[in-house]
């Protein structure tokens, strides 16, 4: 269907007209305006001196979109530059829908009688007036009409660009070039098409319609299934209204299943406040986002921006799992083979994103070790610092991820440190509970007395009536030989609820350390800025507990989240 818009005088008639006999279904839609001069305005003298902008940055008009965040955004210019036949076309990228926000489509054209439509100079006396065309031959036939007497004035005034950027309503921009700085450049700038028609290849037809129906009618309509194309087509033709309601639209519909399919359109089109709120859903719904069907068609860009943040909540296994799935789709969009080989490559260094040394051993032996994915040397070393101490360095990040917001909390439950306490290979063990919900994800932890010392130590948090290990960490620590204590975090944020038992459990290997003393039943951490108060209840943790109890002994810090 050809869609037509016509300029009566100051009227605006929209209505598809119908498809003359053997026309093709492919025939773009077009824009066809009377002979009304500018649009319908007076001679517009601020843009004597427009320069249309290049299209050479437009999405689509590449060839194919790119995929890096910010290189493909739309960039608002003129479709045409000067000459009698000038057109710009474009072609538009389309393997995947979820990277192209154009479709592939028809397109739209704009056409009109633009021969009236160029910047005009104004030459007065004191009895007469003159208006210079800018076509060759009327400029001519102006020069010849200019008066030679002295008293002649040229008046000039300063162009002001995209000032529909400023109006708001219709009946502010109705008056004027058609609400778009772009489109006042095509058809009233210095370098106005003269041509009939102007083919907009890289726009669908329903989007342009949308942004012709906004312009002429403030009327927003935007729909699941329309709502790129048209943030595409508003950025491109410099409409900032319409695309503020395209944005809105978007975040107002932002849900655990679209959300990479948005942030990677939100990347492109640089919406960094939209890509923000896309990226805070995935750390608040990790595994359902990474399940939704969308996640494998996202760029290399968007998947790395992900798994480089430290708030996912989700369990590194899972994560390495979701990025070898995203690597096989990828290998086939590139006509590759999955092997581990090909995997690799296409993940690049997206792989050593993966946080391998928070897994456990059982989990990284029953999966990464066995994908192919990694080199023997990066298995061994992985193993290595899974089962001894000092760990051997690795070449990936072992900074636990903490799916939370906030500043972080610590208390100590100890007013003394003495000396010494020994090891035996039995726990330290305490007993506490809580008056509000927190995450805690470590706990402080004492020293050697000899000097600088490591120590191989695993920490634990047991649901007290279950008995259930709801946390725990194999690790070691570093120490310098101070009173100090030194921190050792969880993997994961463990939830604690309030009025629930719960037992902080320190099983160390190492040195005689310093201790604590003058222990606190009660300690209350008080926020800063709210004034919200955490109290902890410190009990004594029936069975063997290496001596630690509430007035003396090991794990005198809690650290948390609120």
């Amino acid at each position: 269907m050809r869609c037509c818009v016509c300029l009566f005088q100051s009227s605006l008639q929209c209505s598809p007209s119908k498809m003359a006999a053997g026309e093709s279904n492919s025939r773009s839609s077009c824009l066809n305006f009377s002979n009304v001069g500018p649009l319908g305005n007076a001679p517009p003298s601020n843009s004597a001196h427009s320069t249309p902008a290049s299209n050479g940055g437009a999405a689509g008009a590449t060839g194919r979109m790119n995929r890096s965040a910010g290189n493909a955004n739309p960039q608002s210019g003129p479709e045409s530059g000067g000459g009698a036949e000038s057109a710009v076309r474009s072609t538009p990228g389309a393997q995947n829908s979820s990277r192209q926000p154009v479709g592939q489509s028809a397109g739209a054209s704009v056409s009109g009688a633009t021969s009236g439509a160029a910047s005009n100079m104004t030459s007065s006396s004191s009895s007469s007036t003159s208006t210079v065309s800018s076509s060759a031959d009327a400029s001519a036939a102006a020069a010849a009409s200019l008066p030679s007497s002295p008293a002649s004035v040229l008046v000039y005034r300063e162009p002001v660009y995209n000032w529909q950027a400023t109006k708001s309503t219709v009946k502010e921009r109705f008056a004027l070039a058609v609400g778009s700085a772009v489109f006042d450049a095509m058809f009233n700038g210095g370098m106005a098409t003269t041509s009939t028609e102007i083919e907009l290849p890289d726009v669908e037809p329903a989007a342009f319609l949308a942004l012709l129906k906004f312009l002429y009618s403030d009327e927003v309509q935007i729909g699941p299934e329309t709502v790129m194309t048209t943030l595409y087509t508003a950025k491109k033709y410099a409409v900032p209204a319409l695309e503020a309601h395209c944005v809105e639209f978007l975040k107002k519909n932002l849900r655990a299943d679209n959300a990479f399919m948005l942030l990677t359109q939100a990347r492109l089109f640089d919406e960094p406040q939209l890509a923000s709120l896309c990226l805070e859903n995935i750390d608040k719904n990790t595994a359902d986002a990474l399940a939704a069907e969308g996640f494998t068609d996202i760029d290399l860009d968007t998947l790395m921006a992900v798994l480089e943040r430290d708030t996912l909540g989700l369990r590194e296994v899972r994560l390495f799992g979701s990025a070898v799935r995203w690597a096989e789709a990828e290998a086939q969009r590139q006509q590759l083979q999955p092997t581990p080989e090909n995997k690799r490559r296409v993940l690049g260094k997206a792989l050593s994103l993966i946080r391998f040394p928070l897994m456990t051993i059982e989990e990284f032996a029953a999966g990464p070790a066995q994908s192919g994915i990694l080199t023997d040397r990066e298995v061994v070393s992985l193993f290595l610092h899974f089962t001894v101490n000092p760990k051997p360095h690795v070449e990936f990040i072992d900074r636990p991820r903490c799916c939370l917001r906030g500043k972080e909390c610590s208390i100590t439950r100890f007013s003394q440190v003495e000396s010494r306490w020994g090891y035996s290979g039995t726990s330290d063990r305490i007993r506490f509970s809580v008056n509000r919900r927190i995450f805690v994800v470590g706990f402080g932890l004492y020293g050697s007395i000899h000097g600088p010392t490591d120590y191989q130590v695993n920490i634990q948090i047991i649901h007290t009536d279950s008995n259930t290990v709801l946390g725990q960490n194999d690790t070691g620590f570093s120490c310098d030989g101070t009173a100090s204590t030194f921190r050792v975090m969880f993997k994961e944020p463990v939830e604690i609820l309030p009025s629930v038992n719960y037992i902080a459990c320190a099983t160390l290997k190492g040195p005689d350390s310093h201790y604590g003393t003058k222990g606190m039943r009660k300690v209350t951490h008080e926020a800063p800025a709210t004034g919200t108060k955490t109290c902890f209840t410190f009990c004594y943790a029936a069975g063997n507990n290496n001596g630690t109890s509430v007035e003396d002994g090991q794990i005198p810090d809690v650290i948390f989240y609120t």
